[in-house]
């Protein structure tokens, strides 16, 4: 179940909100000013954050500047609600780093719509950015690998050398690349940029 932090000053506004979002199957955290938003998204990392911008204390600009420099929020989909639509304000939120815009008043459909693309979007970029699990060579071995190809693969896509592989798999160099041979043969490939590129892709689960 995905969370969503509300920032929200307006209790109305931020009570209705909260009620689409849980009919809709979201936890709901609300914060009702700036400062306590930035607080609960660091103890809480909510999977993406809809905020409004303008409030009192800490403004919805000081809020994303906040959470763009904390590595560990920097990337969490983050989505102005305001009643300021002007091209100017837009472009600013966006400048900040915001994911969207949505101009008040917004209806359900429209917000919905808006958090599920975007959490669509981070779970596409988060999957193809994953690294690669290199202690299970199963999604080699599906390559039609023998487990000795597969881990010469894994070895070679991590930036070992053949005399390293050799070391580490104690076989010789000669060895080593007889098994690159059938591993670039399997894999259609002719060189180890092209396999160790299908190879991290397939440890990535892509």
């Amino acid at each position: 179940m995905k969370k969503i932090l509300l920032i929200e000053d307006d209790p109305n506004i931020r009570r209705n909100l909260g009620l689409i979002l849980k009919l809709e199957g979201f936890t709901v955290l609300t914060a009702a000013d700036g400062r306590d938003g930035v607080r609960q998204a660091e103890a809480e990392r909510p999977d993406l954050i809809v905020c409004d911008v303008m409030m009192p204390g800490l403004d919805g600009h000081g809020v994303i500047a906040a959470l763009r420099a904390r590595p560990a929020l920097a990337g969490t989909p983050f989505l102005f609600l305001t009643a300021r639509g002007a091209k100017a304000d837009v472009r600013t939120g966006m400048d900040l780093g915001a994911d969207d815009y949505l101009v008040k008043p917004v209806g359900a459909v429209e917000l919905l719509r808006a958090i599920r693309t975007r959490l669509a979007r981070h779970q596409e970029i988060a999957r193809n950015h994953a690294e690669p699990d290199f202690s299970n060579l199963e999604p080699l071995l599906a390559l039609s690998l023998t487990p000795r190809e597969a881990e010469v693969l894994s070895w070679v896509s991590q930036g070992k050398s053949n005399g390293e592989i050799a070391t580490i798999l104690a076989m010789s160099e000669g060895t080593v690349k007889k098994h690159l041979e059938h591993v670039f043969e399997k894999l259609g490939v002719d060189n180890r940029n092209a396999a160790t590129l299908v190879a991290r892709e397939s440890l990535s689960g892509r």
